[in-house]
């Protein structure tokens, strides 16, 4: 079972176990025998952080847990690309390839990581 926190008017906070049906059903003070309300504690890292931080975060686990299938549907409906994602294919007559002196591919606007094939 797990542990969930309760918070009683006049002694503080409690821990105590139950089950996952009863987690929202208020829990009784050891001390003085009141029912006691469910708070949800946020460590103090979390409270303090920007909103664009937490944002990224809630974002990076979210999509831990709920991953996207690359189908032809769904690149056939996905037209958010920018200009500059690479994913397409380049304009015609523009092609950002080009030969140096020597014969090496340069990819000037590319990533320069890239590996050329």
């Amino acid at each position: 079972m797990p542990v969930y926190d309760y918070k009683c008017r006049e002694h503080g906070l409690l821990n105590t176990l139950a089950t996952m049906a009863d987690s929202a059903k208020p829990a009784e003070c050891p001390t003085c025998k009141a029912l006691s309300a469910r708070v949800i504690l946020l460590p103090p890292e979390i409270a303090a952080m920007d909103s664009a931080t937490r944002k990224a975060q809630d974002r990076n686990e979210r999509s831990r847990h709920e991953p996207v299938f690359s189908t032809a549907d769904r690149r056939e409906n996905d037209k958010e690309h920018s200009r500059s994602c690479g994913c397409g294919s380049p304009k015609p007559g523009k092609s950002m390839l080009f030969y140096t002196a020597d014969g090496k591919k340069m990819f000037p606007s590319m990533r320069p990581w890239m590996i050329s094939h």
